[in-house]
């Protein structure tokens, strides 16, 4: 198969744009969450796990620590108690605690709204740190590559990079900025119900015209 040209490849992803755009018109986070410290303290404890577990643990952590002074003073051990039922809670519970207690030592009790702040935080590498910034403050510097886009991106032959950052990298280069920001919410939701890992569902595929994989 002949390499595919920078101009074909930036068309054909303009194309599943719009065709993301067609499926799901409005998009919205899944997380429960009111203000960017409660959406950075769900992203946080959505690692590894499902939205659905993190929204049913949430309301009972919220109404214990509303804020990062509230959280800032919990001992971990009654946060683990709480946050038992998702994956990874004891480091979650450390992470949720020492967050907390740096927004009050560096940010003044207040999530920031900087790429390179938010990455300083116990937990938060880029790929929250872009859900934040885009869900809590309406800003766009990237594109949140979580295993849903990661797998997309590389079926539809956008990326062939190993790694989440690089893959980003190279979506941001393929998509026009003004296209980045429903990306990751739409793609998470096309890979739960269509380009499923395990049994993607090609034959119902808006898409499949448009993906190497399904063309074989």
């Amino acid at each position: 198969m002949p390499r595919e040209s920078k101009a074909s490849k930036r068309q054909r992803a303009l194309a599943v744009a719009n065709r993301m755009d067609e499926r799901y018109p409005q998009t919205v986070c899944l997380l429960q969450h009111h203000d960017p410290f409660t959406l950075t303290i769900a992203v946080l404890l959505s690692a590894q796990t499902t939205d659905a577990a993190v929204n049913k643990i949430t309301p009972l952590f919220f109404e214990k620590w509303p804020t990062a002074h509230a959280l800032a003073e919990a001992d971990p051990r009654d946060v683990e108690e709480v946050i038992k039922n998702i994956g990874l809670h004891r480091v979650k519970a450390k992470n949720c605690v020492r967050l907390a207690q740096m927004l009050l030592e560096c940010y003044g009790g207040e999530v920031p709204a900087s790429m390179d702040d938010l990455q300083r935080l116990p937990g938060v590498g880029r790929k929250t740190a872009n859900i934040i910034l885009n869900q809590g403050f309406g800003i766009v510097e990237g594109i949140a590559v979580d295993t849903h886009v990661f797998r997309i991106a590389q079926k539809l032959g956008f990326s062939s990079a190993k790694t989440p950052n690089k893959v980003e990298e190279d979506l941001l280069q393929l998509f026009p900025k003004e296209l980045w920001q429903p990306i990751n919410h739409q793609w998470v939701l096309f890979g739960r119900e269509v380009c499923i890992a395990r049994r993607p569902r090609c034959g119902e595929c808006p898409i499949s015209d448009l993906c190497p994989s399904s063309l074989g």
